[in-house]
């Protein structure tokens, strides 16, 4: 038996769940009943780069420098040459895409290559807070058009699955498979429970809010500064807090500046990229995201897994992480200002007057936030481990083998997951 051949197409190596996702299963999926391997694009200059998480791993990608963030036609078109190419030597069972760009170009070269399974994971989408009306438009039929040619769509969330099926209508609700986001929370769980690691900023009495993401106009980092500077403007401990950002990006400049107009630099650490978050989430009394879409943010999965506390805009799939009933909380006027669930509480996007009540009751209840903490740790663990990530995705691919038996299996031989009748090649030739 020869192992099922697996090619996943990844745009790029930037910091964030799609290159966890695809690393980890690239790493788990190569043994004798299977051989991935990984393609990848190349990242911008402001972004941070998880080629050290392959490197860990023992995945080597096959980049394809062409493949990179920006719309070149030029560019794109070399990009679905190469890749083309990649397939028609490779010969892979099944072509699994992930993320928008490579997503379009690793379905029509696995189309022109004759792959027969082809599988898309939707991470989040495009079609809200990227681009203009005319724009979203075009991609959504793009992929609508796409979705025709592909054997299942993953959506990594009930949240996400109900847009892209429901409201733009990208195919039959038939066609997707549900397949939530799996990561290492190993390091996360064994973060101690309970109050925060407050000496690791040499401030025994710091309250430190976390924000963890790329400095990008989709997470909105400037809404994070207008919440914290809100919190502590006139409040008589104001030097007791602290606004933690790990991450990079595009806007940093520009936040740092913000930061030193509002009278806050001094409060606000600029850490950049960490590569070991399990050092960075036990300074944190609680976490903050101010996105303005997401499909399942990373950071309040390791936030759940440190056992810390969040307060989130309710966009996107943020919703499908909250656990427990809804208590809405009003003010003065009877708007409603922010809402509390057993693991964090969530608050409308934009809302800075929200938000900025969210943290403060979180921050004066710190048993409740303790509660919090190991709900959310209880609800993660499991759900969003590498092992749950990588049997659903077995599970996936061996529904597509059997759908796409070829004709030995139909005559008499059921597929396996573990592999197909030879076809009388070398993997790889």
């Amino acid at each position: 038996m020869q192992p099922v051949k697996i090619v996943r197409v990844l745009g790029r190596m930037n910091i964030g769940g799609p290159a966890v996702h695809a690393v980890l299963l690239t790493h788990e999926l190569s043994n004798k009943d299977f051989q991935s391997i990984l393609v990848t694009g190349t990242i911008g200059q402001s972004e941070g780069n998880m080629l050290y998480l392959a490197s860990r791993l023992g995945v080597n990608p096959v980049v394809i420098p062409e493949l990179g963030r920006e719309i070149s036609l030029a560019d794109d078109l070399v990009a679905l040459w190469k890749l083309y190419r990649l397939l028609a030597k490779e010969r892979p069972d099944i072509v699994h895409t992930h993320t928008a760009k490579a997503g379009t170009l690793g379905r029509i070269a696995a189309l022109l290559a004759r792959v027969r399974i082809r599988i898309h994971t939707f991470h989040g989408h495009v079609f809200h807070g990227y681009f203009g009306p005319v724009t979203t438009r075009l991609f959504i039929a793009i992929e609508q058009v796409l979705a025709c040619f592909t054997t299942r769509i993953v959506a990594i969330s009930q949240g996400q699955l109900a847009d892209l099926s429901g409201r733009y209508r990208i195919a039959a609700p038939g066609k997707f498979r549900i397949i939530p986001i799996g990561l290492d929370l190993d390091p996360l769980l064994r973060i101690s429970e309970g109050q925060p690691d407050r000496g690791a900023l040499n401030h025994n009495r710091d309250v430190v809010i976390g924000f963890v993401g790329r400095l990008v106009p989709i997470k909105n980092p400037n809404l994070a500064l207008q919440v914290f500077e809100r919190l502590i403007v006139g409040h008589p401990g104001r030097d007791r807090y602290r606004l933690f950002v790990a991450g990079d990006g595009e806007l940093r400049s520009g936040l740092e500046q913000c930061a030193k107009q509002a009278g806050i630099d001094q409060q606000v650490v600029f850490a950049g990229w960490q590569d070991d978050l399990s050092r960075v989430y036990p300074r944190f009394a609680l976490v903050l995201l101010t996105s303005t879409n997401e499909g399942t943010p990373v950071a309040l999965i390791e936030a759940m897994a440190a056992a810390r506390p969040f307060v989130a805009a309710r966009v996107g799939g943020v919703a499908d992480l909250m656990v427990g009933a809804e208590q809405v909380v009003c003010g003065s006027g009877g708007r409603p200002l922010f809402s509390l669930f057993a693991n964090g509480a969530l608050a409308s996007p934009g809302d800075v007057e929200g938000l900025t009540a969210a943290v403060e009751h979180l921050l004066a209840h710190p048993a409740q936030m303790a509660d919090m903490g190991l709900a959310g740790r209880r609800f993660v663990r499991d759900r969003f481990s590498k092992q749950r990530l990588v049997a659903d995705t077995m599970a996936l691919y061996r529904e597509c083998l059997e759908e796409q038996a070829s004709p030995d299996v139909q005559a008499g031989r059921r597929p396996s997951l573990a592999g197909r009748p030879s076809s009388g090649r070398k993997v790889g030739a």
